[in-house]
């Protein structure tokens, strides 16, 4: 990136998993962060999640919460907050994944077919789980991992 302390803070929302050098990134976030400013980062959670859905969006992988921590720590930043989210639909996300393995389905999109009225019922789920976090509720586990981070102050 052309920029050196430049920013309050700088967000990547589902954006690090594309890249293969996502050390490097969070290096060049670093530099261009002003000192005291932050990163919000959102990756895909959990390697034993991996699906076609993944290889679909052209994900390099999936975080563990430890290894996103530790490269986030490695980058210069101090981790100020951490939680999976997209945590309530885990089961049925591991049922999902599982089956599409069961069947090689050689396509993911139907994953992501839903009708209006789950869509509806999944939206309150997330929604509930958001309010949750917004509290202070952290979660161990879940589809996704928020990341929030700060440059220390000069």
């Amino acid at each position: 990136m052309p920029f050196e302390e430049e920013f309050d803070v700088i967000g990547a929302f589902d954006v690090l998993e594309h890249i293969e050098q996502d050390g490097a990134v969070l290096s060049e976030m670093f530099r261009a962060v002003r000192a005291g400013g932050g990163i919000m980062l959102t990756v895909p959670q959990h390697p034993f999640l991996w699906s076609r859905t993944d290889e679909h969006a052209r994900h390099k992988r999936r975080y563990t919460r430890a290894e996103m921590i530790d490269k986030v720590r490695r980058a210069g930043f101090r981790v100020a907050r951490a939680t999976s989210f997209v945590s309530l639909l885990l089961p049925a996300m591991v049922m999902s994944r599982a089956a599409g393995r069961a069947t090689r389905r050689a396509d993911p999109l139907p994953e992501l077919g839903i009708g209006a009225g789950m869509n509806a019922i999944l939206t309150r789920v997330l929604a509930a789980e958001r309010a949750l976090i917004e509290r202070g509720v952290s979660f161990p586990a879940g589809g996704s991992l928020l990341v929030v981070a700060r440059k220390p102050a000069a």
